[in-house]
């Protein structure tokens, strides 16, 4: 086991142990920790009371909720949580506990926890300034990260029933860390799925999130499915199962867009989710059958539902626009007859700031279909995207404007203005070395004259 602990976890640590308290790594810190894995989230609990522990760290801890946790800031700026042992009651809103005990011992505060492998405890203390850790696994956690499987604590019908986020949170652990669920804990999963609309979509959103960029999204999202929680989250992404599709595609809409997830190369979320649900306009939009069914404007009905999925999940605006974007525009051309105008509207359509992002969801959805990552067109495409970007895009790309309108023709502020610098820009989209104060105010006065 690594314990090789960053020194403010061992500041900390000994600071509670100066004082005659105990203190634990838990949950996924102990997890990790065992496994070998980096730690992102360091997890402590002791026995000390908040009260007690704002008086260890007088000057850099804070205490403002009732769950028992209070915050440590560091001198590197990061805030350290640690929690005091506790037991919980009454879980009435299947998410937070009603009332919260301190408990006495480690083994009342693993007895609250999900599941094994984050019911393990891995006790800090020193001698002669070495560091000396010693586990403490009354729920056999260990056992079970060495056979890969998550089991809850007790029995999970009590587990999921206290805390419905539970049922997804088993689900992103595994696919982040590809283990697998034991069955009595997920046939609890699935008798107790209904329990998933009682959260918040913020909190889905994210355990949802982290799915999607795990190391193993595919597993997550089959997860969700079998477990009955993927129709309370993503029920448009389940109509394409069975839905056919034809030429080069040997998958149904389901599996393509499962295989889609896994070949996309992005960490990020919202290209991951786009990647998903690229074509769940598909089963709403087919035609015919066998080799002569299409899906004519399946993008267009995908960017509609994608907007409604983004909605549900509380997206920001700005990622609920890049989002739709992404599936709405996903079927482009890489035809390499196309104008430079043609590839200057996608551009606009897409905006500059999510090429690079579409050009990954196009990878993915290639992938996914069976066929290379890329194509002799697409390099032709993106080397040509280039080019085109360095063309204007707009009137206020211009290198004049409405003043210098008004002040070469001698007019007053109103529409003229406006038709002229359309007329003006249309010449330079074909033209771009038109685009030079000098051609521009020339080509104006001519413009003017009518010719």
């Amino acid at each position: 086991m690594n314990t090789n602990l960053p020194l403010l976890i061992k500041k900390i640590a000994k600071n509670f142990i100066n004082n005659n308290f105990e203190i634990y790594l838990v949950g996924g810190a102990a997890r990790d920790i065992i496994m070998n894995r980096k730690v992102h989230d360091w997890d402590l609990t002791t026995n000390a009371t908040p009260e007690q522990i704002l008086k260890i760290f007088p000057k850099n801890s804070f205490y403002n909720n009732r769950f028992g946790t209070v915050g440590i800031t560091t001198s590197e700026k990061e805030v350290v949580e640690v929690t005091t042992f506790r037991k919980e009651l009454n879980y009435t809103d299947k998410r937070h506990p009603e009332k919260v005990k301190w408990g006495k011992t480690i083994k009342d505060d693993l007895s609250r926890r999900d599941f094994t492998i984050n019911a393990i405890a891995v006790k800090l203390s020193f001698k002669a300034s070495s560091l000396i850790s010693e586990i403490f696994d009354p729920f056999k956690g260990q056992k079970d990260i060495k056979s890969k499987t998550i089991i809850a604590v007790g029995d999970p019908n009590d587990r999921f029933s206290e805390d419905a986020l539970r049922m997804i949170r088993a689900i992103r652990i595994a696919s982040q860390i590809g283990f697998i669920i034991e069955d009595k804990t997920f046939a609890s999963i699935i008798k107790n799925s209904g329990l998933i609309k009682k959260i918040s979509w913020e909190r889905i959103r994210d355990e949802l999130f982290k799915i999607l960029v795990s190391a193993h999204p595919n597993q997550g999202i089959c997860f969700l499915y079998s477990s009955k929680l993927l129709s309370h989250i993503l029920p448009e992404l389940i109509v394409g199962k069975g839905v056919e599709q034809a030429k080069h595609h040997t998958d149904d809409v389901w599996t393509h867009c499962l295989k889609s997830l896994e070949n996309t190369p992005s960490k990020d979320p919202i290209v991951k989710l786009a990647a998903l649900i690229h074509d769940v306009g598909k089963p709403f939009t087919a035609q015919g059958e066998g080799e002569k069914r299409t899906f004519y404007n399946h993008e267009i009905a995908g960017g509609r539902i994608a907007n409604e999925i983004g909605k549900r999940l509380k997206l920001s605006k700005k990622d609920l626009i890049r989002l739709r974007k992404l599936v709405r525009w996903h079927q482009f051309s890489v035809d390499e007859k196309q104008t430079d105008k043609a590839l200057r509207r996608f551009v606009r359509h897409i905006g500059k700031e999510n090429l690079k992002d579409i050009l990954k969801v196009r990878a993915g959805d290639r992938l996914g279909s069976g066929v290379g990552k890329t194509s002799w067109r697409t390099e032709l495409f993106k080397k040509r995207l280039i080019e085109v970007q360095k063309q204007p895009f707009s009137i206020k790309d211009l290198k004049i404007n409405g003043k210098d309108v008004m002040k070469t023709l001698n007019i007053p502020p109103g529409p003229e203005i406006g038709n002229v610098l359309t007329a003006l820009f249309e010449e330079v989209e074909d033209n771009k070395d038109l685009n030079n104060r000098k051609d521009l105010l020339k080509r104006m006065l001519e413009i003017k004259k009518g010719k």
